[in-house]
């Protein structure tokens, strides 16, 4: 009876291990390939629980989520006008035929890469050929991108790779055609603000001078005007003095000869020698009567 028992604990323990080895997985972020006896006999792409023969068969798995490929050091390119540009680039790309795959680069990740960088750099220098340096730093840029996407996806599909991406982070001059880049920038810079400050003399010198032009014109008008009024005052004056002087030619006369007695005697420390029987000391005679002479 205890042989029976332990001859049935044997059989199900074997049949635990066949089935354990006979059952795996397959993770949503994994491609699986089913091989037997070396030789690719299923491709599975699809998650889920999964059966093979047990010691016949194994099974390989592979990456299915997106891989960057990102290059440690930038590639120098030569662009249509001969000058060698800096390029920092980088590659997503992912296992989309797993089957293909390791048919194609043995599942090597490693070759796929050196597969896919040289793909994309031969595109790359192509490209740059055709291109200024100022068409594939700003100009045409993401059209760059866009066309060496397509083609690389292109080649790489006969691994059974697809490219996601391919993407310039950086194009810039090697330093020595920097310096000589920026002298020149500098020089230009400074050329267009001569210009600019050329220019702003010029036009201050043109707003001055008409400024002053200005100034002049309108000096010349004031005098103008008020020589016409003083002119019209000195008339009307003259005209009141004339109607003053009409009406009672004595007092006029008199009234004169007071205000240049007050010219004459203005200072007392003034002296004025006149022969006092002229007419300037008429109206200092007898009360101001400048007939009576003799009195």
């Amino acid at each position: 009876m205890s042989a029976r028992i332990n001859a049935l604990g044997i059989f199900a323990a074997a049949v635990l291990v066949v089935l354990a080895m006979s059952i795996f997985t397959v993770d949503q972020r994994q491609h699986a390939l089913v091989f037997q006896l070396g030789e690719v006999k299923q491709a599975i792409s699809e998650p889920g629980l999964y059966f093979k023969v047990p010691l016949i068969q194994n099974v390989r798995y592979f990456e299915k989520r997106i891989i960057t490929l990102d290059n440690a050091e930038p590639e120098r390119f030569i662009t249509s006008e001969k000058k060698n540009v800096l390029v920092d680039s980088y590659i997503k790309w992912r296992i989309v035929d797993p089957k293909l795959y390791y048919i194609s680069v043995q599942g090597d990740e490693s070759r796929a890469k050196i597969r896919l960088n040289q793909t994309v750099n031969g595109g790359l220098r192509e490209e740059f050929g055709k291109r200024t340096v100022h068409d594939v730093v700003s100009g045409e840029r993401d059209k760059i991108m866009e066309q060496m996407r397509e083609k690389a996806d292109k080649d790489s599909r006969t691994i059974g790779v697809q490219i996601v991406d391919v993407r310039l982070k950086r194009v810039e001059l090697p330093s020595e055609v920097s310096e000589a880049v920026y002298r020149r920038m500098e020089a230009e810079r400074k050329r267009v603000a001569n210009e600019l400050r050329s220019e702003g003399s010029a036009e201050a010198e043109k707003i001055r001078a008409d400024a002053d032009r200005q100034r002049e014109v309108i000096v010349a008008e004031a005098y103008r005007e008020a020589q016409k009024i003083r002119g019209d005052g000195d008339a009307k004056s003259t005209a009141i003095y004339a109607q003053a002087f009409g009406q009672n030619p004595e007092f006029y006369a008199f009234y004169r000869s007071l205000e240049a007695y007050r010219g004459s005697f203005k200072n007392k420390a003034d002296v004025l020698v006149v022969d006092p029987t002229s007419d300037f000391f008429k109206y200092m005679k007898s009360g101001g009567r400048g007939n009576d002479k003799g009195k």
